[in-house]
C-alpha cells in the first residue's frame, strides 16, 4: 500500500496601487483595472515510490478532483 500526499494551490496576479503624475498636495482619480487572474494547482507525491502527479486547472469543483484522483489511480 502507498501513502501519497495531496494539496491544493491558487496562483494568480492581483493588481498593485496604481500610480500616476500629479501636483503636490492633490488626490487625483484614475481608473484601475480591477480584476486578476489565477490558475489552481493540484499536487500529490509518493515518497516511497518517488513519484508525483499534477494538474493545473482555471478553477476548482468536484469534478476536477475526482480527475485529480483518476490520474493518480492510473499511475499506481
Amino acid at each position: 500500500m502507498d501513502a501519497w500526499f495531496q494539496d491544493e494551490a491558487r496562483f494568480g496576479q492581483q493588481n498593485t496601487t496604481t500610480r500616476l503624475w500629479a501636483k503636490r498636495r492633490t488626490r487625483p482619480r484614475a481608473v484601475k483595472q480591477q480584476q486578476f487572474d489565477y490558475a489552481d494547482l493540484f499536487g500529490s507525491v509518493c515518497p516511497s515510490r518517488g513519484i508525483d502527479e499534477a494538474i493545473v486547472v482555471p478553477w476548482v469543483n468536484k469534478e476536477i478532483m475526482i480527475e485529480h484522483l483518476k490520474q493518480i489511480s492510473r499511475v499506481t
